[in-house]
């Protein structure tokens, strides 16, 4: 039977596998063994109820009450009311029996779940498979921000910023994951950047780099390349090249709106649109 809120629950013998052994697969579930006789319990349950709430959704309040679930309680042995037990992919992993302060329940709660950075790299991962990469790129930049220390966070980001072709960027990612961090998935990325690279190398880009190089203040020659680079997904070199033109003549033809759109296109969040329209803030004004 559920409590009030959704993540608080009665445990019987029918919901128990449901609720603590499949439920903390996903979830933290705090098993809580009382009776409301004891004045103990009746103390402690407020604040195991905030705090559930305060985690909707990463935290399950499992009540067991003993005098009604007796069977279940003395499978878990429990000899003192209250007591708390923490369950996390099915087995237990904390507790404590007796009253403890709000503060270090909160702080029990807290090293068992993930940190914001690792929540978010997890939701980049599932828009990652849902095939939404600018979602996952912003996802993966705000965990980056928060903590770039994690070879997890930088090999997520280097997935995202690899379907969007920020070749570079994954570039600088990759070189900075230590050899024991360089997993299949590592691995996974280091063909595929090759593979885009190779992609990106076209004769006709290696044509426009040539005649560039002969005639490098020719500014509809630096258009075209840019316009081409950016088809073939090399985001700051195309940038760069049309900046070059602007830099040089700030109303040559259609230079200004093509690198608009070019900053346009890339994901929210990119560090590449945040340099690049400073850039073109210090031009215009």
């Amino acid at each position: 039977m559920l409590s009030t809120a959704a993540n608080i629950v009665d445990v019987t013998v029918q919901n128990f596998q449901e609720t603590i052994l499949e439920g903390s697969q996903s979830k933290l579930v705090l098993v809580f063994f009382w009776a409301d006789w004891n004045e103990p319990s009746m103390q402690l349950l407020p604040t195991l109820e905030k705090l559930a709430a305060e985690h909707a959704s990463t935290v399950v309040l499992a009540k067991l009450n003993c005098d009604e679930q007796q069977q279940l309680a003395a499978q878990f042995g429990v000899r003192n009311l209250p007591t708390v037990a923490f369950f996390k992919d099915g087995q237990p992993v904390d507790g404590f029996a007796g009253v403890e302060p709000e503060t270090a329940i909160r702080e029990r709660i807290r090293g068992h779940l993930p940190s914001p950075s690792e929540e978010l790299i997890e939701q980049a991962m599932q828009q990652l498979e849902a095939t939404d990469y600018e979602a996952a790129y912003g996802l993966a930049k705000q965990a980056f921000d928060i903590d770039s220390s994690a070879a997890q966070t930088r090999l997520v980001l280097a997935a995202a910023a690899l379907e969007l072709g920020r070749l570079e960027q994954v570039r600088e990612l990759l070189d900075s994951i230590s050899m024991v961090d360089q997993d299949s998935f590592y691995q996974h990325l280091v063909s595929k950047l090759k593979m885009a690279d190779e992609a990106a190398d076209s004769p006709e880009l290696r044509e426009l780099a040539e005649q560039l190089s002969a005639q490098p203040e020719n500014l509809e020659l630096k258009m075209d390349f840019a316009i081409k680079l950016f088809e073939a997904k090399r985001m700051e070199e195309a940038l760069e090249q049309i900046f070059g033109v602007l830099r040089h003549d700030l109303n040559y033809s259609d230079a200004r709106q093509r690198a608009t759109d070019m900053l346009n296109a890339l994901p929210p969040g990119d560090p590449l649109a945040t340099k690049y329209r400073r850039v073109l803030y210090s031009l215009l004004y």
